[in-house]
């Protein structure tokens, strides 16, 4: 990695991850202390449902998220609960948890180019989804930035997706 080209200028910086021991305790936090509202009931995710990889691997892992929009950007907490995965990961390293990536999000079409330079620039994905609203490849970028990195390739059914969760956190 000796050059660092320049292939997200111009992206979005559309969510924060936090990787928590407790989600739970973690919203209240949030919630109460900073004011930080709209976090809905967490969800169960499986990687499998969504076709996640991890390190080009199909593995069961499974985590416990939920998100809310602050104005500026997603703030997503991530509690892992069983398997294997990149948050498992954080949080054995890090057990009180703390931000595991930053996610940058631009249109899908745009996706391949951004990812292929920064494949080509010598940062290995992680894990990589392929949702029907956003693909998605999470790269390790911890040695340079101290977080991974995130790119959201937003297909076109994502920005109304999108548009919505701000407008019914707005509304909150």
């Amino acid at each position: 990695m000796t050059r660092i080209n320049n292939p997200i200028a111009g992206l979005e910086l559309a969510q924060i991850g936090w990787v928590v021991p407790d989600i739970h305790t973690a919203v209240k936090f949030l919630t109460n202390a900073l004011s930080i509202a709209g976090f809905p009931e967490p969800e169960h995710i499986r990687a499998q449902d969504l076709g996640m990889t991890y390190y080009g691997q199909a593995v069961a892992g499974e985590w416990l998220t939920t998100q809310t929009y602050n104005g500026s950007a997603f703030i997503e907490l991530i509690q892992p609960v069983s398997g294997q995965s990149m948050f498992h990961d954080y949080l054995a390293r890090y057990p009180t948890g703390g931000t595991q990536h930053l996610a940058f999000r631009l249109p899908v079409s745009d996706f391949e180019r951004v990812t292929s330079e920064l494949r080509e620039q010598g940062y290995r994905i992680i894990s990589e989804v392929d949702h029907s609203i956003a693909r998605m490849a999470f790269f390790d970028t911890y040695q340079t930035v101290g977080v991974a990195t995130e790119i959201m390739g937003i297909k076109p059914e994502g920005w109304a997706a999108i548009e919505q969760m701000q407008h019914d956190v707005s509304k909150k």
